[in-house]
């Protein structure tokens, strides 16, 4: 934030853009759940059709502006970076940390794109639209409304578990990807010295099994990575059970009405989506 003071714009942005997706969503709640039930005219159909475009618009937008601001940010700090390696001394330093810097300089960056576009965007939306949905929710049915605010922190509760482990198992591929990196620069500088020597083939062996090592944290990260996706949408769904669940036996006796019932189940997953 304090070296590239645009990701401070982009993450007021990100804010801007997710309190309007809040509002659009609620209205969108609302308009299909009067349609369906017969509340709302015919005539409504092409409001929500202008919501649902809106909002397809302002998540084109700010996909957009976030490339925008992963390529920026990225282009500025590789500057940084090249002109902190051609201080004076700074070689010798950079001698002993080659495979960091190799990393930092190609994957280490490059992995910005996925904090400015997927989760700088996703924490400004989670900061609002579920609040917005939960006070809508309790306006229209409070018992609806207690168990999503009830199950609500269990998602980030197992994320943050989950995390944990993830935490490790990346850090384990880094590191594989670090010793990697540098010994393979190292080979490309002493090259002519290997060749001289006989010893291309034994380096192209040891490069070899370096990158399976490589491989394997690589898959191992990518198993929890798909574990935590798992363990997060299992906890969705059956939240999402127990608010549908109560709603239709109520609604089948008698005790609520029909587009509350569907303004329910229409807002309960866009509380748990983000």
């Amino acid at each position: 934030m304090r070296s590239a003071p645009i990701v401070l714009r982009h993450l007021s942005l990100c804010l801007a853009a997710a309190a309007l997706a809040g509002l659009l969503v609620l209205v969108q709640a609302e308009l299909l759940a009067g349609l369906l039930s017969g509340r709302h005219a015919e005539a409504v159909w092409a409001v929500l059709a202008g919501v649902v475009a809106v909002r397809a618009a302002l998540g084109w937008g700010q996909s957009a502006a976030a490339a925008r601001t992963a390529s920026a940010v990225k282009n500025g700090l590789r500057a940084r970076l090249a002109a902190r390696l051609a201080r004076p001394g700074a070689a010798a330093r950079s001698e002993e940390r080659s495979g960091e810097l190799v990393a930092l300089s190609g994957r280490g960056l490059d992995a910005l794109d996925a904090y400015l576009t997927g989760y700088l965007p996703a924490a400004a939306v989670a900061a609002v639209v579920p609040l917005a949905v939960l006070i809508r929710l309790a306006g229209a049915d409070w018992t609806s409304a207690l168990v999503v605010l009830v199950t609500l922190p269990l998602i980030p509760l197992f994320g943050a578990l989950v995390g944990m482990h993830t935490k490790a198992t990346t850090e384990r591929q880094l590191r594989e990807m670090t010793r990697l990196g540098g010994h393979f620069l190292d080979v490309v500088r002493g090259l002519p010295t290997l060749r001289a020597f006989g010893r291309v083939r034994h380096q192209a062996e040891v490069i070899g099994r370096m990158a399976d090592g490589h491989r394997t944290a690589t898959m191992r990260a990518l198993r929890v990575a798909f574990l935590s996706s798992l363990v997060l949408e299992l906890a969705a769904s059956l939240s999402l059970a127990l608010v549908a669940v109560p709603v239709g036996l109520r609604l089948m006796s008698g005790t609520l009405d029909l587009s509350t019932a569907l303004l329910v189940l229409l807002l309960a997953p866009e509380a748990y989506l983000p």
